[in-house]
Order: structure tokens, then C-alpha cells, then sequence
């Protein structure tokens, strides 16, 4: 498995911006993985991570190093239904990726990238690329990201089939303490407590939906949706909440440690494993993409409130 991005000294393509003339088209991908086996999305070096398998294939085939940006970087073992991204390429390069067969260029190189990926054995599939509007920025653009969380609690409920993509708790949860938990995280708070701070940047996000229910196997699954989230956050507001629903912690807990506003070795991380990005969306209107992106790009506050924009683009199957 090959993940790191492509090596161009010696592999006779062109290095990043040393094509002739400027990458001026944006290409967004929309794709979904099982992220198992990778070191999460984002690139480190010697390790396999999603962001690499996607760039070395990009690479590979455009003929010099391509970067992406994401909507949403995810942690090692979380995986993603529906997780966007956006790519750089010159006009020339995008006129030469149907390479004479008369197909839209974004559907040509879908078939393209969907063959180089075949070697990791359907853990990363390609569903969509497609040329983005005017001012698209898959991280800043998105109004709000979607996920969803298992939890199988009980040995009477592990099922090995599933244990790749569900949290095995020992002892049974109170959904109703769940979720009364839960509730009292929705608005718009300094979500400190339950996330890893990363250099200048914020931690206020915008939480307007959290739940959990349990489906017809007697899974419990949680469906969480926010603008955004900071690092960490998901798995700790879920562990967070676990700690209630099994009687480690009382009642009211998940509020009081909002209100501290102090991260601490009391919040515990969630099973990454059970973690799925499943759903990014963006204005409807391409005339507000670029909008949002600037909107976005400033900083948080408690009273920017940011989110209100009526019609959706959602990218899901």
C-alpha cells in the first residue's frame, strides 16, 4: 500500500506550481472510506492515511503533486460516507483528462482515480468529482457536517461482523440519560472541555443536533450535527455522555463540565472505530459559496452566528 504523496525527483512528473500556467480550476471529490487501516485523513509521514492514498492517486495520474483541502479532517480508525474535498488543476490539465474520449472531464477522471485506487481494495471509494463553483472551499464552504456513532452495550450485542465499525461497552447504557445529556450540549457554546485546542484556533461551534436511539438490533447509534467540529470533539461528548448513561457519573455532569470550560483527564475519547463522517453540506445557491467560505474563514464568536442559510446542498448517496 502506497500512501505517502508521490516523490518527484525521480519520477519525471512535474513538481506542485511547476506546471506552465496557473491551477485556476477547482475540482471538488466527494468520497467515502474504511478508515481501519490509515492514520486518519490527514498526511504524516510514513504512515498510511487516507489524504496520502487519494494524493498519490491524483498525482499519479495528472502528472505532478496535487494537494487537497477537506471538509473535515477525521482522527485514525474513524471513517467517512460522504467526505469532501477540493483539488487545483490548470485549464489544460482539465481538458486532457477525457484524453480524447468526449467524457465530461470530472466523470473521466472519476473512472480514472476509481481504477488507481482499486489496489486498496474498496477501503477508499471515489463516488463523485465534478468541477466546483466559483469560490467552493470544501473546509470553508459547508454549513454544517453530520455524524453518526454505535454502540453496541452488552456482551449480548458484540457482534464480530460489525466490531469494525461499533463501540463494544461492557455494561448496558440508559438511553434516557443519554440523551438527557446530550441535549443539554445543543446551541452555540465554547466546546473547550471536550475538544483538543489546535494553535489560533477556535473552539465555539454551533451543535444542533444530538441524539441517541436505539435500532431494531437494540444498537444504540448517535446522530450528532454541528458547522463544525473541533478536534476530538465528537468522541468526547460521547464519552462524556457514556460515563452518565453507565452510573460513573451523575446526572448533569456533561453540563457542569461544559460551564468549566477545562480540558481534563476526566473527559474520556469515545472508540474511534465506531466514528462516521456521514454527510457535508453547503449552501444551495453557488452565488453563497464564496460567501460562506468568507464568512467562515473569520473567527468564531459567541454572537456571530453564522449558520441560518436556508437551502442545502447535501452530498450523500
Amino acid at each position: 500500500m502506497n500512501t505517502s504523496p508521490i516523490d518527484l525527483r525521480h519520477s519525471g512528473l512535474a513538481p506542485a506550481g511547476g506546471a506552465t500556467e496557473p491551477a485556476t480550476v477547482r475540482l471538488a471529490i466527494r468520497i467515502g472510506y474504511d478508515g481501519t487501516a490509515y492514520n486518519g485523513w490527514a498526511l504524516q509521514p510514513g504512515l498510511p492515511t487516507v489524504q496520502g492514498v487519494l494524493e498519490a492517486g491524483l498525482s499519479m495520474l495528472i502528472r505532478r503533486n496535487i494537494r487537497t483541502v477537506v471538509a473535515g479532517r477525521t482522527d485514525a480508525g474513524v471513517h467517512a460516507r460522504n467526505q469532501i474535498a477540493h483539488f487545483d488543476l490548470t485549464p489544460t490539465e482539465v481538458a486532457g483528462l477525457a484524453r480524447g474520449s468526449g467524457l465530461e472531464p470530472g466523470f473521466a477522471l472519476l473512472r480514472r482515480l476509481r481504477g488507481v485506487l482499486g489496489r486498496e481494495n474498496g477501503a477508499v471509494l471515489v463516488h463523485d468529482v465534478w468541477i466546483a463553483p466559483d469560490g467552493f472551499d470544501a473546509r470553508f464552504s459547508a454549513l454544517w457536517r453530520r455524524y453518526s456513532y454505535r454502540i453496541a452495550d452488552g456482551p449480548a450485542r458484540f457482534d464480530p461482523l460489525t466490531r469494525a465499525y461499533t463501540m463494544w461497552h461492557k455494561t448496558e447504557l440508559d438511553v434516557g440519560l443519554l440523551n438527557s445529556e446530550a441535549v443539554s450540549l445543543l446551541g452555540r457554546h465554547d466546546f473547550l472541555s471536550f475538544c483538543k485546542p489546535r494553535e489560533h484556533a477556535t473552539t465555539i461551534r454551533t451543535l444542533t443536533e444530538f441524539s441517541f436511539v436505539r435500532d431494531s438490533e437494540g444498537i444504540i447509534v448517535a446522530h450528532l450535527k454541528a458547522d463544525a467540529f473541533c478536534h476530538n470533539m465528537v468522541r468526547a461528548m460521547i464519552g462524556a455522555c457514556i460515563k452518565v448513561g453507565d452510573g460513573r457519573e451523575t446526572p448533569g455532569w456533561v453540563a457542569r463540565r461544559l460551564a468549566e470550560a477545562v480540558r481534563d483527564s476526566r473527559i474520556m475519547l469515545a472508540d474511534p472505530r465506531a466514528l462516521v463522517l456521514e454527510e457535508v453540506a453547503y449552501p444551495l445557491d453557488d452565488h453563497e459559496i464564496a460567501r460562506r467560505a468568507e464568512l467562515t474563514r473569520t473567527r468564531r464568536k459567541p454572537d456571530d452566528i453564522t449558520t441560518d442559510l436556508p437551502e442545502l446542498r447535501g452530498f450523500t448517496d
